[in-house]
């Protein structure tokens, strides 16, 4: 079904400046992050057709430092199986699959039922390959995993060294995923299946160093919504050592998945910006800003801290003082923590409010919490047309906001509080 771009008369530009957003049409979850070849791969729910949800394709775009994206159109599309929902994608180094050595392999919910063409058909996982990085080509036996429940869906791929084989993560229904094995990413065995209390959708499940040490590994399963647990995965089953945990402390963020195969074992995880609109004529949503994740020991025990990847200084271009129509900015600050007090930065209209007593960051009416035990506040800002991501502590909590775009004006950032300390604000420039 082929709608029309909708048109929305706009009189500032709302594009974002730096968040990833498609030239044209609806975006949502990131699906199939990768790193092959040199490069990037970001594919995501795409609507080439309108700026609302529909038609779901996957679009495809390639980067070489995570700020700068190629746009290559649509790499897979609907057929008689259903619109193509989300997923994930791998590279094939040793050919398991047979299409071809360092193919990227991309799975992804054939979803039956969502258009005319797939009237009657299930929810489905399926396959696509690619040897160059560019064209894809569906495989010829899909679906390799048939309907388990309901509208199952999200495939996210695994490669599992230890038990060397492949692992899918897949959404079921509830709060209940899957795990199912394979050698050869076309058949499928059941393994295992797991509840994430009060969580769905979009798994991830990545390993990382605790406190940087490789020789001990722990495992994160997560959810759409940023839920997550620590435990061990042993090819098989997920066992968490943790209580259920959040990811985000802000208004936004959804469905967010890391790059398999990244450099260096980076782990570099991409959310949607669930809400955000801009609709500048032709667009409308945005992802976050790419973050790399660690493993931290905290006195409450494991947390992921998430910091923006570390490409994003490269953008920084000056020191900002007074006022300034710059609409991208980077605000950087350390401040020492009394006792008691408040201190407060005034930026783009939100006030992002430190409690020393309480020892808790407040913005928009959410609320993160730090180290009681703390002697300092490290603040991070990052600002865009239509987004505000504040990092607290070194990542210790990570607090995404969209807010509305709104005409570009002369502002200021300003801080209320006599703390001592001080802040940097750079501009962006992409």
């Amino acid at each position: 079904m082929m709608l029309p771009l909708m048109s929305h008369a706009t009189a500032f530009d709302q594009r974002p400046i730096y968040h990833f957003t498609a030239p044209e049409g609806w975006i949502n979850d990131p699906n199939g992050l990768v790193f092959a070849n040199g490069k990037y791969h970001l594919f995501y729910q795409h609507n080439p057709f309108g700026t609302r949800w529909g038609n779901m394709t996957w679009g495809h775009a390639t980067s070489k430092d995570l700020i700068h994206w190629k746009h290559l159109g649509e790499a897979i599309r609907p057929d008689s199986m259903g619109t193509i929902f989300s997923g994930s994608a791998v590279v094939d180094k040793s050919d398991t699959a047979g299409f071809g050595k360092n193919a990227i392999i991309c799975a992804y919910t054939s979803a039956g039922g969502t258009s005319d063409e797939s009237k009657g058909q299930p929810f489905t996982q399926s396959l696509a390959w690619s040897t160059d990085g560019s064209l894809f080509h569906k495989f010829a036996g899909n679906p390799v995993l048939p309907n388990i429940v309901g509208e199952n869906r999200d495939p996210r791929l695994i490669w599992h060294e230890a038990s060397k084989k492949w692992v899918m993560a897949l959404y079921l229904s509830g709060s209940e995923f899957g795990f199912y094995g394979s050698r050869d990413l076309r058949s499928w065995t059941p393994l295992s299946r797991y509840t994430l209390h009060g969580s769905s959708e979009c798994p991830d499940l990545f390993v990382l160093p605790l406190d940087g040490n490789k020789r001990d590994q722990r495992w994160v399963f997560s959810g759409a919504d940023g839920k997550y647990q620590v435990g061990n995965f042993n090819g098989q089953s997920f066992v968490p050592e943790t209580a259920v945990l959040e990811s985000y402390f802000g208004n936004t963020a959804y469905a967010a998945q890391t790059f398999s195969n990244a450099p260096k074992g980076r782990i570099i995880h991409v959310s949607w910006f669930r809400g955000s609109d801009f609709l500048d004529q032709k667009g409308n949503q945005q992802m976050s800003v790419p973050n790399e994740v660690t493993l931290k020991t905290t006195r409450n025990g494991p947390r992921l801290f998430f910091t923006p990847v570390a490409e994003i200084v490269n953008c920084r271009q000056m020191v900002v003082t007074g006022p300034t129509r710059a609409e991208a900015l980077d605000i950087e600050g350390r401040w020492d923590l009394p006792e008691s007090g408040k201190m407060t930065l005034h930026v783009k209209g939100v006030e992002v409010t430190v409690d020393a007593a309480e020892r808790t960051v407040t913005a928009l009416g959410k609320v993160s919490h730090f180290d009681a035990k703390a002697r300092n506040v490290h603040l991070r800002i990052l600002v865009d047309r239509a987004s505000l991501e504040v990092y607290v502590q070194g990542g210790e909590a990570y607090m995404p906001f969209w807010i509305p775009p709104s005409e570009p004006s002369k502002h200021e950032v300003t801080v209320s509080g006599n703390w001592a300390g001080s802040s940097k604000v750079f501009e962006l420039k992409v």
